[in-house]
């Protein structure tokens, strides 16, 4: 296993991270138990969680992906895991959180109020990596992370991160924190993987030059790029969102599966034939295979998922087959939009 740092902190981690959104929703507690008790077999030290989860988000379960969590983490000697989670993003962001009566925000009150609920459920005294959800357009970054350096400051938090941010946004943070002298965002959690390269726009740059790390999420593209959707599958996450009552996830499942994004994602099979790969396997080493990268977040509903995700642990690709995928992403550009 070739650990990896995150960031400039001590966290060194496994270069694949186990994402738990689906626990509670697409899986029962045993089977979370032993998807979990596979990545730690396995050498996966990084677990990644949040207060919101399992998704899709409702006010009833909210919370119980960390209840689930925690109860797992008490079979384990604690100082083995990595444990990451996340504060639920503010209220004028892109949703409205069903917690806290909708009336979230990145401040003193709710990054506290957060803290407290994720150490109850989770169990345990301090969380590693503590992250903001999604950014706060109100509450000023310098606020935001004053906040969350009383956390690190009461041993509550060790680091702290970003998540589905953008270039300005930590850029500005880092900036900012670097001018009080307060912990800063040692991460970014965004959305990266084949058919979704926009990190490498520009966000790449900044986290290569400020030695910030990139924990991708989503390596499969919600599972499209097993080339599942190809096959007109009726059942699959993105199929029922597709009709879902709610027009923010209808967009989500538009903006995964779609004409451009199926077309590459039938080269991307072709080329794992090729390879002799699993296409889950070529997409999970494509998202790990960039210096700016510490840990790649694969996700799972049953343990029998699990294997073609492991197999990408080992996997560098070689020059060869970068320039193939840069090919495709040349010719099918965007195809997330």
């Amino acid at each position: 296993m070739q650990y990896r740092y995150i960031g400039k902190s001590g966290l060194r981690v496994s270069p694949i991270a186990m994402g738990t959104m689906t626990f509670g929703t697409q899986c029962d507690e045993k089977e979370a138990f032993r998807i979990m008790d596979a990545a730690y077999e396995r050498g996966i030290n990084l677990f990644d969680t949040a207060e919101l989860y399992p998704v899709p988000p409702t006010g009833k379960q909210a919370g119980l992906t960390e209840e689930w969590v925690g109860k797992w983490l008490k079979t384990k000697p604690r100082d083995s895991i990595i444990l990451a989670t996340k504060v639920a993003g503010a209220a004028n962001g892109w949703f409205v959180p069903p917690i806290r009566h909708g009336l979230t925000a990145i401040d003193s009150f709710h990054i506290k109020r957060a803290i407290e609920g994720s150490l109850k459920r989770l169990q345990t005294d301090y969380i590693d990596l503590y992250q903001m959800h999604w950014p706060d357009t109100i509450i000023p970054i310098k606020e935001s992370l004053k906040a969350f350096n009383e956390l690190v400051s009461e041993g509550k938090v060790r680091y702290i991160g970003t998540s589905n941010d953008s270039a300005y946004g930590l850029t500005k943070a880092n900036e900012t924190s670097k001018r009080l002298g307060i912990a800063r965002f040692e991460s970014i959690q965004n959305n990266f993987s084949l058919n979704n390269p926009r990190f490498l726009d520009e966000l790449a740059n900044v986290c290569q030059k400020e030695q910030i790390s990139l924990l991708p999420y989503s390596p499969i593209a919600g599972g499209v790029l097993s080339g599942k959707y190809n096959q007109k599958l009726t059942n699959g996450r993105y199929a029922s969102y597709i009709n879902d009552k709610n027009g923010r996830v209808r967009a989500q499942a538009a903006r995964f599966v779609n004409d451009k994004s199926l077309a590459s994602t039938a080269k991307y099979l072709e080329l794992a034939k090729e390879l002799g790969m699993h296409p889950v396997t070529l997409a999970v080493a494509y998202s790990k295979s960039f210096d700016f990268v510490a840990s790649t977040i694969i996700g799972a509903t049953s343990v029998e998922q699990l294997k073609p995700s492991f197999d990408a642990m080992d996997i560098d690709l070689d020059k060869e087959t970068m320039n193939k995928i840069a090919a495709i992403q040349k010719e099918i550009m965007y195809p997330m939009g």
